[in-house]
């Protein structure tokens, strides 16, 4: 490609506001403009409300809902003052990347009334309570939990509709994450009844003129392809949803992390730019 039109609908974690992340907000958004990124979406994760439901890094820091849910107001002081101060360089969303545990159908709009993000992205790292997606240990704990592989996906997707059609997001993040720590997930999405339900779920999301996040994230972890897995992103263009790359960054280090590789797949596969930029909910607010 002689020209690559970047975005990330999914991007822009920070240290500051996230303990997995690296770097201040401030320093992420410059490294976004350096790379020439036409619009980016800010898109830290919700604030837990409950000390059981915190992800394991905020745990071992000693961290609490109450300070996560101070922090939060915090991020969406800091990233509405950079969305002024370099209005003239880079488009920047405010955002927030939301949770499907217990009562999110309460707490998610509570949060949205709460802080206005500009969207929100409606990802899923927690079935049944359990954050799956932390570790390969995690990952056991949930499939047992769930009484086996199948089992969990088949409760992760029927989660995702739930979420999608009680919140209807902007953007679905990262679609397929739950196959992060298995490598048998081409043929186990083709199983049936798991099959049945991916197809349920797309189709709500074409419906809902919903964006999907191609997140590249997963290459950073040595996946072989993002979340999408190409099965599933032909048939999201198939039925017209919009995808989106997403580089799902966690400081300065990841911006733009296999964007070109991410653009020309998406391309490949007939998906090319102008991308969507996600739409701002009022109703949510």
């Amino acid at each position: 490609m002689t020209e690559i039109s970047k975005v990330s609908v999914h991007g822009g974690h920070s240290g500051e506001f996230c303990n997995h992340a690296a770097d201040t907000l401030e320093e992420v958004i410059r490294a976004y403009i350096a790379q020439d990124f036409q619009w980016v979406g800010i898109t830290e994760h919700a604030p837990a409300y409950s000390d059981d439901l915190l992800y394991t890094d905020q745990k071992e820091a000693g961290l609490t809902p109450e300070f996560l849910l101070a922090r939060f107001g915090a991020y969406m002081r800091e990233c509405r003052r950079l969305q002024g101060k370099y209005r003239d360089s880079i488009t920047i969303f405010a955002a927030m990347e939301i949770e499907t545990y217990r009562d999110y159908h309460q707490f998610v709009p509570h949060l949205c009334r709460l802080f206005e993000p500009d969207y929100i992205v409606g990802s899923i790292h927690f079935v049944n309570d359990i954050n799956f997606d932390y570790s390969p240990q995690q990952y056991a704990k949930a499939v047992a939990a769930s009484g086996g592989i199948d089992e969990l996906y088949e409760a992760y997707f029927d989660l995702q509709y739930e979420m999608v059609r009680c919140l209807q997001p902007a953007v679905v993040g990262h679609f397929d994450i739950i196959r992060i720590f298995d490598r048998g997930y081409r043929g186990r999405l083709r199983k049936p009844a798991i099959a049945a339900k991916v197809e349920r779920n797309l189709k709500l999301i074409a419906e809902l003129r919903l964006i999907m996040d191609y997140n590249l994230r997963a290459l950073y972890k040595g996946a072989d392809e993002p979340y999408i897995t190409e099965s599933i992103l032909n048939r999201a263009h198939e039925l017209g949803i919009a995808v989106v790359p997403g580089d799902d960054s966690h400081g300065v280090a990841t911006v733009g992390n296999y964007m070109e590789r991410g653009i020309s797949n998406l391309q490949r596969h007939g998906f090319s730019p102008p991308w969507q930029t996600p739409a701002v909910r009022p109703e949510m607010k």
